[in-house]
Protein backbone atom coordinates (compact mmCIF):
# COMPACT_ATOMS: atom_id res chain seq x y z
CA UNK A 1 0.00 0.00 0.00
CA UNK A 2 1.47 3.07 -0.94
CA UNK A 3 1.97 6.27 1.19
CA UNK A 4 -1.01 8.23 0.27
CA UNK A 5 -3.58 5.08 0.31
CA UNK A 6 -1.60 4.77 4.19
CA UNK A 7 -2.54 8.25 5.30
CA UNK A 8 -5.90 8.14 3.69
CA UNK A 9 -6.88 5.18 5.63
CA UNK A 10 -5.44 5.93 8.80
CA UNK A 11 -7.75 9.22 8.26
CA UNK A 12 -10.68 7.74 7.55
CA UNK A 13 -10.15 5.23 10.79
CA UNK A 14 -9.43 8.11 12.85
CA UNK A 15 -12.89 10.02 11.72
CA UNK A 16 -14.65 6.46 12.41
CA UNK A 17 -12.92 6.29 15.87
CA UNK A 18 -13.60 9.99 16.59
CA UNK A 19 -17.81 9.79 15.93
CA UNK A 20 -17.78 6.26 17.74
CA UNK A 21 -16.60 7.96 20.89
CA UNK A 22 -18.66 10.82 20.38
CA UNK A 23 -21.82 8.95 19.99
CA UNK A 24 -20.49 6.80 22.86
CA UNK A 25 -20.48 9.96 24.79
CA UNK A 26 -23.93 11.46 23.84
CA UNK A 27 -25.44 8.26 24.98
CA UNK A 28 -23.92 8.33 28.07
CA UNK A 29 -25.07 12.11 28.32
CA UNK A 30 -28.71 11.33 27.11
CA UNK A 31 -31.14 12.87 29.46
CA UNK A 32 -33.30 10.16 31.55
CA UNK A 33 -36.98 10.30 30.81
CA UNK A 34 -39.30 12.17 32.87
CA UNK A 35 -41.64 10.36 35.75
CA UNK A 36 -45.25 11.34 35.76
CA UNK A 37 -47.27 14.12 34.24
CA UNK A 38 -46.32 17.15 36.57
CA UNK A 39 -49.29 16.48 38.95
CA UNK A 40 -49.31 14.46 41.94
CA UNK A 41 -51.06 13.05 44.90
CA UNK A 42 -50.38 14.54 48.93
CA UNK A 43 -51.48 12.14 51.73
CA UNK A 44 -51.52 12.93 54.79
CA UNK A 45 -51.51 11.60 58.46
CA UNK A 46 -53.12 13.44 60.85
CA UNK A 47 -52.18 11.69 64.15
CA UNK A 48 -53.37 14.21 66.20
CA UNK A 49 -56.99 14.28 65.25
CA UNK A 50 -57.04 10.77 64.68
CA UNK A 51 -57.31 11.14 60.57
CA UNK A 52 -55.87 11.25 57.16
CA UNK A 53 -56.50 13.48 54.19
CA UNK A 54 -55.37 13.95 50.55
CA UNK A 55 -54.90 16.22 48.22
CA UNK A 56 -53.19 17.12 44.37
CA UNK A 57 -49.65 19.29 44.24
CA UNK A 58 -47.98 20.95 41.36
CA UNK A 59 -44.68 19.85 40.56
CA UNK A 60 -42.59 22.84 40.68
CA UNK A 61 -38.55 21.42 39.86
CA UNK A 62 -37.40 17.84 38.90
CA UNK A 63 -36.07 17.58 42.28
CA UNK A 64 -39.34 17.00 44.25
CA UNK A 65 -40.34 20.53 45.33
CA UNK A 66 -44.13 20.39 45.08
CA UNK A 67 -46.53 23.39 45.28
CA UNK A 68 -49.91 23.10 46.94
CA UNK A 69 -52.56 24.45 49.18
CA UNK A 70 -51.60 25.21 52.99
CA UNK A 71 -55.35 23.51 54.02
CA UNK A 72 -53.86 20.27 52.01
CA UNK A 73 -51.03 19.41 55.13
CA UNK A 74 -52.80 21.59 57.69
CA UNK A 75 -52.34 19.43 60.56
CA UNK A 76 -50.22 16.73 59.03
CA UNK A 77 -47.92 14.91 61.50
CA UNK A 78 -46.51 12.54 58.38
CA UNK A 79 -46.42 13.79 54.36
CA UNK A 80 -46.26 10.96 51.10
CA UNK A 81 -46.24 12.24 47.26
CA UNK A 82 -47.59 10.02 44.86
CA UNK A 83 -46.81 9.72 41.55
CA UNK A 84 -50.27 8.60 39.65
CA UNK A 85 -49.59 5.73 37.18
CA UNK A 86 -45.58 5.42 37.81
CA UNK A 87 -45.63 3.21 41.15
CA UNK A 88 -43.71 5.87 42.78
CA UNK A 89 -43.84 7.68 46.50
CA UNK A 90 -41.82 9.81 48.24
CA UNK A 91 -41.87 10.81 51.65
CA UNK A 92 -41.64 14.05 52.03
CA UNK A 93 -41.01 17.43 54.32
CA UNK A 94 -43.31 20.72 54.46
CA UNK A 95 -40.41 23.48 53.58
CA UNK A 96 -43.28 26.64 54.50
CA UNK A 97 -46.39 27.88 54.42
CA UNK A 98 -48.89 30.89 54.07
CA UNK A 99 -51.75 30.60 56.52
CA UNK A 100 -53.55 33.57 55.13
CA UNK A 101 -52.84 33.21 50.84
CA UNK A 102 -52.96 29.13 51.59
CA UNK A 103 -50.26 28.32 49.79
CA UNK A 104 -47.38 25.89 50.83
CA UNK A 105 -44.29 24.51 49.61
CA UNK A 106 -43.24 20.73 50.44
CA UNK A 107 -40.46 18.54 49.24
CA UNK A 108 -40.36 14.85 48.20
CA UNK A 109 -37.22 13.51 49.73
CA UNK A 110 -35.08 11.27 47.17
CA UNK A 111 -37.16 12.38 44.18
CA UNK A 112 -35.85 13.54 40.80
CA UNK A 113 -36.42 13.45 37.33
CA UNK A 114 -40.40 14.27 37.76
CA UNK A 115 -41.95 16.75 34.84
CA UNK A 116 -43.08 19.89 35.58
CA UNK A 117 -45.72 21.56 33.78
CA UNK A 118 -45.64 25.27 32.07
CA UNK A 119 -46.76 28.21 33.51
CA UNK A 120 -48.91 31.34 32.01
CA UNK A 121 -48.62 34.25 34.66
CA UNK A 122 -50.48 36.22 32.31
CA UNK A 123 -54.45 37.47 33.46
CA UNK A 124 -56.29 34.92 31.47
CA UNK A 125 -59.84 36.36 30.26
CA UNK A 126 -63.27 35.79 31.55
CA UNK A 127 -65.02 32.99 29.05
CA UNK A 128 -61.63 31.08 28.20
CA UNK A 129 -61.69 27.17 28.70
CA UNK A 130 -59.83 25.71 31.58
CA UNK A 131 -59.30 22.12 32.79
CA UNK A 132 -58.96 21.42 36.14
CA UNK A 133 -56.66 18.25 37.19
CA UNK A 134 -56.83 16.99 40.75
CA UNK A 135 -56.60 13.87 42.93
CA UNK A 136 -61.23 14.04 42.98
CA UNK A 137 -62.35 12.26 45.52
CA UNK A 138 -59.73 10.97 47.21
CA UNK A 139 -58.84 8.31 45.10
CA UNK A 140 -55.76 8.27 43.94
CA UNK A 141 -55.83 9.05 40.54
CA UNK A 142 -55.68 12.09 38.28
CA UNK A 143 -59.08 13.28 37.19
CA UNK A 144 -59.73 16.13 34.43
CA UNK A 145 -62.73 18.50 34.98
CA UNK A 146 -63.22 20.82 31.95
CA UNK A 147 -64.83 24.30 32.17
CA UNK A 148 -64.50 28.37 31.46
CA UNK A 149 -63.12 31.12 33.37
CA UNK A 150 -66.67 32.64 34.79
CA UNK A 151 -64.97 35.51 36.82
CA UNK A 152 -61.58 36.94 38.32
CA UNK A 153 -60.63 38.67 41.68
CA UNK A 154 -63.03 37.22 43.54
CA UNK A 155 -63.10 37.45 47.52
CA UNK A 156 -64.58 34.62 49.74
CA UNK A 157 -64.72 33.37 53.13
CA UNK A 158 -63.74 29.73 53.34
CA UNK A 159 -63.51 27.26 56.19
CA UNK A 160 -62.31 23.90 57.03
CA UNK A 161 -63.23 20.63 58.76
CA UNK A 162 -60.48 21.21 61.10
CA UNK A 163 -62.01 24.78 62.09
CA UNK A 164 -59.72 26.73 60.61
CA UNK A 165 -61.20 29.95 59.01
CA UNK A 166 -59.68 32.43 56.09
CA UNK A 167 -60.59 34.94 53.83
CA UNK A 168 -59.19 34.71 50.23
CA UNK A 169 -58.57 37.01 47.77
CA UNK A 170 -57.84 37.80 43.89
CA UNK A 171 -58.99 34.13 43.07
CA UNK A 172 -60.25 32.57 39.62
CA UNK A 173 -63.38 31.63 39.37
CA UNK A 174 -64.29 28.91 37.13
CA UNK A 175 -67.25 26.92 36.59
CA UNK A 176 -64.94 23.34 36.59
CA UNK A 177 -66.56 20.74 38.99
CA UNK A 178 -63.84 20.68 41.55
CA UNK A 179 -64.08 18.31 44.02
CA UNK A 180 -62.85 17.36 47.67
CA UNK A 181 -59.22 16.24 46.80
CA UNK A 182 -58.61 18.67 43.80
CA UNK A 183 -57.36 21.42 46.01
CA UNK A 184 -53.82 21.97 45.20
CA UNK A 185 -54.45 20.99 41.28
CA UNK A 186 -53.56 22.84 38.41
CA UNK A 187 -55.92 24.87 36.32
CA UNK A 188 -54.72 24.44 32.51
CA UNK A 189 -55.44 26.78 29.99
CA UNK A 190 -56.18 25.55 26.04
CA UNK A 191 -52.41 25.18 25.14
CA UNK A 192 -52.03 23.07 28.60
CA UNK A 193 -50.33 25.84 30.80
CA UNK A 194 -50.76 26.11 34.27
CA UNK A 195 -53.00 29.85 35.16
CA UNK A 196 -54.34 28.61 38.50
CA UNK A 197 -53.91 26.77 41.57
CA UNK A 198 -57.05 25.43 42.78
CA UNK A 199 -58.05 26.46 46.45
CA UNK A 200 -61.74 26.09 46.54
CA UNK A 201 -65.10 24.36 46.49
CA UNK A 202 -68.15 24.45 47.24
CA UNK A 203 -69.07 20.85 48.99
CA UNK A 204 -67.17 18.75 50.67
CA UNK A 205 -64.11 17.88 52.76
CA UNK A 206 -61.73 20.18 53.05
CA UNK A 207 -62.22 23.76 52.39
CA UNK A 208 -65.60 25.07 51.62
CA UNK A 209 -66.92 28.22 50.45
CA UNK A 210 -70.50 29.85 50.76
CA UNK A 211 -71.89 30.72 47.55
CA UNK A 212 -75.28 31.14 45.94
CA UNK A 213 -73.49 28.71 42.59
CA UNK A 214 -73.32 25.10 43.53
CA UNK A 215 -70.88 24.37 41.03
CA UNK A 216 -68.52 27.29 41.61
CA UNK A 217 -64.88 26.70 42.04
CA UNK A 218 -61.54 29.34 42.90
CA UNK A 219 -57.94 29.33 42.09
CA UNK A 220 -54.90 30.98 43.02
CA UNK A 221 -53.60 32.55 40.35
CA UNK A 222 -50.13 31.07 39.39
CA UNK A 223 -48.27 33.90 39.52
CA UNK A 224 -48.90 34.61 43.22
CA UNK A 225 -48.62 31.34 43.89
CA UNK A 226 -45.34 31.19 42.92
CA UNK A 227 -43.91 34.52 44.02
CA UNK A 228 -44.90 33.05 47.76
CA UNK A 229 -43.47 29.93 46.99
CA UNK A 230 -40.51 31.27 45.81
CA UNK A 231 -40.26 33.77 49.16
CA UNK A 232 -40.48 30.27 50.86
CA UNK A 233 -38.12 28.22 49.30
CA UNK A 234 -35.90 30.96 49.49
CA UNK A 235 -36.22 31.48 53.12
CA UNK A 236 -37.58 34.62 53.81
CA UNK A 237 -40.07 34.78 56.82
CA UNK A 238 -42.60 37.33 56.89
CA UNK A 239 -45.82 38.48 58.99
CA UNK A 240 -47.67 35.53 56.48
CA UNK A 241 -45.06 33.34 55.68
CA UNK A 242 -43.67 30.82 57.76
CA UNK A 243 -40.31 28.96 57.21
CA UNK A 244 -39.31 25.12 58.38
CA UNK A 245 -40.33 23.23 61.21
CA UNK A 246 -43.69 24.59 62.83
CA UNK A 247 -43.17 25.10 66.90
CA UNK A 248 -45.71 22.86 69.02
CA UNK A 249 -47.75 23.54 72.19
CA UNK A 250 -48.70 20.19 72.39
CA UNK A 251 -52.33 21.50 73.32
CA UNK A 252 -56.31 21.95 72.18
CA UNK A 253 -57.73 24.99 72.91
CA UNK A 254 -61.59 26.52 72.78
CA UNK A 255 -62.28 30.04 73.26
CA UNK A 256 -63.54 31.02 76.32
CA UNK A 257 -64.95 34.88 77.83
CA UNK A 258 -61.57 36.57 77.17
CA UNK A 259 -59.54 33.18 77.98
CA UNK A 260 -58.56 30.03 76.19
CA UNK A 261 -59.80 26.79 78.08
CA UNK A 262 -57.09 23.87 77.52
CA UNK A 263 -58.60 20.80 75.76
CA UNK A 264 -57.09 18.01 74.88
CA UNK A 265 -53.07 17.77 76.59
CA UNK A 266 -50.97 15.77 73.96
CA UNK A 267 -48.82 13.15 76.49
CA UNK A 268 -45.54 14.17 77.03
CA UNK A 269 -45.60 16.91 74.77
CA UNK A 270 -44.49 20.49 75.87
CA UNK A 271 -47.66 21.83 77.45
CA UNK A 272 -48.10 18.48 79.66
CA UNK A 273 -44.31 18.87 80.66
CA UNK A 274 -44.96 22.55 81.23
CA UNK A 275 -48.23 21.30 83.71
CA UNK A 276 -51.24 22.64 81.89
CA UNK A 277 -54.03 19.82 82.36
CA UNK A 278 -57.53 19.69 80.72
CA UNK A 279 -59.82 22.88 82.35
CA UNK A 280 -57.10 25.26 82.86
CA UNK A 281 -57.46 28.96 81.72
CA UNK A 282 -55.02 30.61 79.85
CA UNK A 283 -54.47 34.08 79.92
CA UNK A 284 -51.57 35.22 78.69
CA UNK A 285 -48.58 34.02 76.93
CA UNK A 286 -45.28 36.25 77.05
CA UNK A 287 -47.05 38.64 78.72
CA UNK A 288 -49.74 38.96 76.18
CA UNK A 289 -53.16 38.58 76.56
CA UNK A 290 -54.77 35.52 74.30
CA UNK A 291 -58.76 35.32 74.09
CA UNK A 292 -58.99 33.42 70.50
CA UNK A 293 -57.43 30.26 69.19
CA UNK A 294 -56.21 32.69 66.07
CA UNK A 295 -54.06 34.91 68.08
CA UNK A 296 -52.54 32.06 70.17
CA UNK A 297 -51.79 30.50 66.23
CA UNK A 298 -50.07 34.04 64.86
CA UNK A 299 -48.20 33.78 67.94
CA UNK A 300 -46.84 30.61 67.97
CA UNK A 301 -46.34 30.85 64.33
CA UNK A 302 -43.83 33.32 65.02
CA UNK A 303 -41.86 31.01 66.92
CA UNK A 304 -39.50 28.10 66.47
CA UNK A 305 -39.20 24.84 68.12
CA UNK A 306 -36.90 24.88 71.20
CA UNK A 307 -37.94 28.41 71.88
CA UNK A 308 -39.34 29.00 75.19
CA UNK A 309 -42.51 30.98 76.30
CA UNK A 310 -44.46 32.31 79.35
CA UNK A 311 -47.34 31.29 79.98
CA UNK A 312 -50.11 32.52 82.68
CA UNK A 313 -53.27 30.58 83.20
CA UNK A 314 -55.61 30.13 85.83
CA UNK A 315 -56.66 26.47 86.85
CA UNK A 316 -60.43 25.08 87.73
CA UNK A 317 -60.26 26.07 91.23
CA UNK A 318 -59.33 29.53 90.55
CA UNK A 319 -55.87 29.96 91.51
CA UNK A 320 -53.18 31.91 89.10
CA UNK A 321 -50.13 29.91 87.78
CA UNK A 322 -47.06 30.98 85.40
CA UNK A 323 -45.21 28.56 83.58
CA UNK A 324 -42.63 28.21 81.07
CA UNK A 325 -43.07 25.93 78.28
CA UNK A 326 -39.91 24.56 75.86
CA UNK A 327 -41.65 24.10 72.11
CA UNK A 328 -41.33 21.60 70.49
CA UNK A 329 -41.89 21.09 66.90
CA UNK A 330 -45.13 19.80 65.56
CA UNK A 331 -48.17 19.79 62.43
CA UNK A 332 -48.26 22.77 60.12
CA UNK A 333 -50.92 25.19 60.97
Amino acid sequence: MNTSRRRALVALLAAVLAATIAAGLAFGRSTPATIGNGVVVIETNLAYQNGAAAGTGIVLTGGGRVLTNNHVIRGATTLKIVVPGTGRSYSARVVGYDVSDDVAVIQANGASNLRTLSLDTSTPAVGQAVTALGNAGGTGTIVRAEGRVTGLNRSIQVSDDQGGTARLAGLIETNAALQPGDSGGPLLNRAGKVIGMDAAASVGSGYAYYSQQANDGYAIPIGKAVRIAGQITAGRSSATVHVGATAFMGIAVEPGDGYLVVGNVVSGGPADAAGLVPGDAITAVNGRAIASTDALSRLVLTKKPGDRVTVAYTDQYGTGHTTTLTLGSGPPQ
